[in-house]
């Protein structure tokens, strides 16, 4: 069986460079999305408070029944959650439904600078990461001025900076940003939302390597160093999206990607999110 490559963090535990999203998997089909994809060889599942499937995403590990540490667990803290106090019980409750004894990654979803409350937030991350209950810890969302702020008044760098990423939004001063200060960078959306699937520049080279649209993005994100996380909830689909692993996009391929950046996003700007 095919299994991702990894990527070390720079507290040195490693993660999939592939793994599976859920966000917008109800609870209900949470449990056989997330089984589908650790039998095809996935081992690593993203979920998050807000998506409202951390009990589903449970169970569908449970059933598997794979060696914990084989497997790589990431979670997040919602902005109504905010706050030294608050944020800790949130990670109660997530491990809870997760039924889990700790997660690998445990991420701030969103900074909410309007808050004014993610440094409080973090210093839960990084009790939380002292006692074990979270083997990594990192941001999600963060603009390189938010990030700046948390290394000046913590302690502890984040792991990883999930933020959206795709052809049309490559994020190259994030990306930048983070390399330098060790923080490996995740994508979400990283198909931008479908965008990818009947683009022609995508189609063209997907030809050349008798590939999708879809597994070409995804081979662009793995080439550029990215931890991606595409999102399905149709088993051949997930099936197909990890099958990237035998294939290489060459230097004229990565130029014309390149190309369709445009900085457009899908989602909210982080500065705009309370």
């Amino acid at each position: 069986m095919t299994i991702s490559p990894f990527l070390t963090l720079n507290d040195g535990h490693r993660i999939p460079q592939l793994g599976l999203g859920v966000y917008k998997v109800p609870d209900a089909a949470a449990a056989d999305t997330v089984q589908v994809a650790l039998e095809a060889g996935y081992r690593h599942i993203d979920t998050a408070a807000l998506y409202e499937n951390e009990a589903g995403v449970g169970e569908g590990i449970s059933r598997v029944g794979l060696p914990r540490n084989d497997l790589f667990v990431t979670t997040k803290v919602w902005n109504d959650r905010h706050g030294y106090d608050e944020t800790l019980r949130a990670f109660d409750e997530s491990l809870g439904k997760l039924g889990l004894d700790f997660v690998d990654l445990y991420l701030i979803h969103w900074p909410a600078p309007r808050q004014d409350r993610y440094i409080e937030t973090w210093r839960a991350l990084e009790k939380l990461r002292a006692d074990g209950l979270a083997r990594s810890i990192g941001v999600s969302n963060f603009h390189t001025h938010h990030l700046d702020r948390l290394l000046a008044e913590t302690d502890v760098v984040p792991a990883i900076n999930q933020v959206e990423l795709h052809p049309w939004l490559a994020q190259e001063s994030v990306r930048a940003y983070d390399a330098a200060h060790g923080i490996l960078t995740e994508a979400w959306s990283p198909l931008a939302r479908g965008r990818a699937i009947g683009n022609e520049t995508l189609d063209a080279i997907g030809a050349k390597h008798g590939r999708s649209a879809a597994q070409v993005v995804i081979r662009w994100h793995l080439q550029l160093g990215n931890v991606v996380i595409p999102k399905s909830v149709t088993p051949s689909r997930i099936r197909e999206n990890f099958d990237v692993f035998d294939f290489e996009l060459d230097i004229d391929d990565l130029a014309a990607i390149a190309r369709l950046d445009s900085g457009e996003r899908t989602g909210r700007d982080p500065d705009d999110l309370d």
